[in-house]
């Protein structure tokens, strides 16, 4: 019988790599309502979830496992958007591909190490701000990577992108906050059936 601990590790691997394939799915579709198609992709509002998954792995297990989880998430996501999501005849998907997965390691693993830095701050303070920081950082290393020197309007949309993972780590801290105590009660079981 697989630990709790266990399943839960497992679950939030696999949470993230299906995020990260997701987002570089999506990332492909500009927003055509609203004269949005220059400034905004579907993928900035399922990749800030990565963060939220990054922080409460880091808030539950602490700094190491977080980052097991991130290179799981990570190997798994890249395997993902290779298999689906990249056409191989045409370099921009490729680039994509390319950027998405150095964009989403470097981000993910600065974000685990600030979250880590200011955990015993107020509650919220750690995950806001390793999830701006790397939000920052993977919105413009994923942009550059992928579109610099194309016709694709790459700065415009990288702070397109980048507001709406503002706005949606803002409201992730809300299921952050719900969830807390929800990963306290299964470190709670998991500890009892340990100890019997």
């Amino acid at each position: 019988m697989i630990k709790i601990e266990n399943q839960l590790f497992l679950l939030l691997a696999l949470l993230m790599a299906s995020v990260v394939a997701l987002s570089n799915y999506l990332v492909q579709f500009p927003i055509r309502y609203f004269n949005l198609e220059n400034l905004l992709t579907y993928g900035a509002f399922s990749y800030p979830i990565a963060f939220l998954i990054t922080d409460l792995s880091n808030r539950r297990y602490g700094r190491k496992i977080a980052k097991k989880i991130v290179y799981l998430g990570f190997a798994l996501g890249v395997f993902l958007t290779f298999y689906f999501s990249t056409n191989y005849s045409e370099m921009i998907s490729i680039r994509i591909a390319i950027g998405s997965g150095t964009a989403f390691l470097v981000a993910q693993l600065i974000d685990v190490h600030i979250f880590d830095r200011l955990r015993k701050k107020t509650w919220f303070i750690a995950p806001l701000t390793s999830s701006l920081v790397g939000s920052i950082i993977d919105t413009f290393l994923f942009f550059s990577i992928s579109f610099y020197g194309t016709e694709m309007n790459w700065i415009t949309l990288s702070f397109g992108d980048l507001s709406v993972k503002i706005f949606v780590t803002l409201i992730a801290l809300v299921p952050f906050r719900l969830l807390l105590s929800h990963i306290r009660e299964i470190s709670e079981v998991d500890n009892k059936i340990s100890v019997q």
